[in-house]
């Protein structure tokens, strides 16, 4: 039988909202690769790579991509000895809305898809070639 909707909305809704704070254990991540069985390959501000898992609630529901972030606690498996890293305790979905927190990291800004503009004239695109006064007839 399949979850109730209410508890899909309920999910939806609870990763749509940023914390106001973050703890110290916690932090923001890049999603680098899906490792499977509910696993992934998360890349810190730092550059560290750390395995983490989804938890159960977000599984079938909230749906992740490379290259997008999560909130990820760190210190969420220290008592149990295995190759987890952490836990995935919010996927971020409202990028705009998170990216005016304080604590965004800065390696994460959004970079533009344009190259930037420069003030100087070295490109030819759109332009006539030059006119030779020995082409044209008298």
């Amino acid at each position: 039988m399949p979850r109730p909707k209410r508890q899909l909305l309920a999910t939806a809704e609870e990763t749509s909202n940023p914390p106001a704070t973050l703890e110290p254990e916690q932090a923001i991540a890049c999603i680098k690769k899906g490792e499977g069985k509910n696993l992934y390959t998360v890349e810190l501000p730092n550059g560290t790579s750390l395995l983490v898992e989804l938890p159960s609630r977000f599984r079938s529901t909230i749906w992740i991509k490379r290259g997008g972030f999560v909130l990820i606690n760190t210190s969420a498996f220290d008592d149990r000895e295995n190759k987890l890293d952490g836990e995935i305790l919010n996927v971020v979905r409202d990028e705009k809305l998170w990216r005016k927190r304080p604590y965004w990291p800065g390696k994460f800004a959004k970079k533009s898809a344009y190259p930037p503009e420069s003030d100087e004239e070295d490109s030819i695109v759109g332009k006539l070639p030059p006119v030779d006064d020995s082409d044209t007839k008298a």
